[in-house]
């Protein structure tokens, strides 16, 4: 492989050419006119406007993607994530152009692009899945037998879902006639599928997913947990590696689950299985990402491995080069996911120019970023920034790193998920451990932020006007007895 096209934008597409660089490939990027003079744009060896700003005229416009490959004579391709990392049809199209897509095979992205496919495909592996059913439902008759069956709250969950979209928690059967007509009309607007499905509500849930790894001669290995419970609105915000509810047992047990997963679609590259994990710690299998996750650096941090680096070396035809009982955990890692969102307006999204960006800097700090000061925060894509992530040799030091380059991350013009971040790590429910995918509903609100920046401010007024008295006191002149020097000056 010696020139790979990286079908993507922002902190995600200059994270992976930077790979590239460091294995010796040349990079292309492609860009929208929107991002003309984004840092992964100067990075890349060579650069390819795609077209207008909105993503279906730029990074979803596959077909021109793969023109530009022709073109350039790219024989590889990597989405990243988002856009077209998980689209079935365009990996297909890259295969058939006999370009390689770095990523799985477009069989493995069906079955595991629908939550009732992926269901149907690990049942015979005995992974453990949340009691419900796992065929489409459309029939209220039936969806209130079902619920009946396996009790109230129940969860109604498009079968093409992701992000919160199409999903339902429905508390009463008298509610489940409205519930269902608009977790389908969300589905089918979201998704173009209206399928839909109803297992049962955990009430008090964590997110817990597993890194995998397998390559194309039958070897697949874990790479342990992440914990993402830490949401708002159905998103990620803060991820940490490893999870403090999960012992060496449970680990082995959610790796082996996860790995099956893998196996049953006979998957290949990098690849994500996603659990719900309920109080009493029994885990059940939610769905398979098959791509590259967002969160994959605190992976790296624990693990020493380049996640893009195998990506590569697998879709490239070579074996792993280690196996489960080479992989150990390696300290701790936490990530905050920086929005340029406003947590005290409902993370709603805070779009302006970056009049300064100032990063941190420090032993175990890593920054996956695509911004510059100076630069403007497009309207067009989604809002995040970068990644910071920190790594300490246990939980409470990877945490207090986390604290300090949140403190020194300097960011003016747009409002951030900055203080929202120093709010989850400085609290107790998060320090105990002590917490699920409830986390922002049950402890959050923009006034707890705003009583903290009022005090902190308070606080700033109190050292300027000390540190002035103190330095009034150094200046001002001394009257000795014996001179009338001081009323000569006046």
């Amino acid at each position: 492989m010696n020139k790979i096209l990286v079908a993507n934008r922002g902190e995600i597409a200059l994270r992976i050419m930077r790979t590239i660089k460091k294995m010796g490939i040349k990079s292309v990027a492609v860009y929208s006119e929107a991002d003309r003079n984004s840092p992964h744009v100067i990075f890349a060896d060579e650069a390819i406007c795609l077209g207008p700003a909105t993503s279906n005229q730029s990074y979803l416009n596959g077909d021109k993607i793969l023109a530009v490959c022709k073109e350039l004579g790219v024989d590889g391709i990597h989405p990243g994530y988002g856009f077209l990392s998980e689209n079935a049809v365009f990996a297909q199209k890259v295969e058939d152009a006999g370009i390689t897509f770095i990523g799985p095979d477009a069989n493995a992205m069906r079955i595991m692009g629908s939550k009732l496919s992926a269901k149907e495909s690990v049942k015979k592996y005995n992974v453990p899945m949340v009691p419900g059913i796992d065929k489409a439902v459309e029939n209220i008759d039936l969806a209130l037998e079902i619920a009946n069956q396996i009790g109230y709250p129940v969860l109604i969950k498009a079968s093409a879902g992701g992000g919160g979209k199409g999903m339902r928690i429905v508390e009463r059967a008298e509610e489940m006639k409205e519930q269902m007509e608009r977790a389908i009309s969300e589905a089918e607007s979201s998704f173009g599928d209206g399928a839909v499905f109803i297992e049962k509500y955990v009430t008090s849930p964590r997110h817990i997913e597993i890194q995998v790894l397998a390559d194309k001669f039958g070897n697949t290995v874990h790479l342990f947990e992440r914990e993402c419970s830490i949401q708002r609105r159905h998103q990620k915000v803060v991820e940490e590696s490893p999870s403090v509810i999960v012992s060496p047992d449970m680990r082995k047990r959610m790796g082996e689950a996860a790995v099956l997963v893998a196996k049953s679609c006979n998957y290949t590259s990098t690849g994500t299985v996603e659990f719900l994990v309920d109080d009493k710690l029994n885990f059940y299998f939610l769905e398979m990402n098959t791509r590259l996750q967002v969160e994959h650096p605190v992976t790296e941090m624990i693990t020493g491995l380049d996640l893009v680096e195998q990506q590569i070396k697998i879709a490239r035809g070579e074996k792993l080069s280690f196996t489960q009982d080479d992989l150990s955990i390696n300290g701790h890692a936490v990530e905050l996911r920086v929005y340029a969102e406003d947590p005290l307006n409902n993370f709603l999204p805070s779009i302006g120019k970056l009049h300064k960006y100032q990063k941190p800097v420090g032993d175990g700090i890593r920054i996956d970023d695509g911004y510059e000061e100076g630069m403007t925060i497009p309207i067009y894509y989604d809002p995040m920034i970068a990644k910071l992530v920190t790594h300490g040799k246990d939980r409470t030091e990877a945490i207090q790193k986390m604290l300090g380059a949140i403190k020194n991350y300097k960011i003016e013009g747009v409002s951030t998920t900055l203080p929202f971040g120093t709010f989850v790590f400085e609290h107790n429910a998060f320090l105990s451990g002590k917490f699920d995918t409830h986390f922002v509903k049950n402890y959050y609100s923009p006034e707890l932020i705003k009583e903290k920046q009022k005090a902190n401010a308070e606080i700033a007024a109190l050292v300027a006007i000390k540190f002035w008295m103190e330095s009034e006191k150094k200046l001002k002149p001394v009257e000795h007895k014996s001179t009338s020097w001081k009323r000569r000056l006046a």
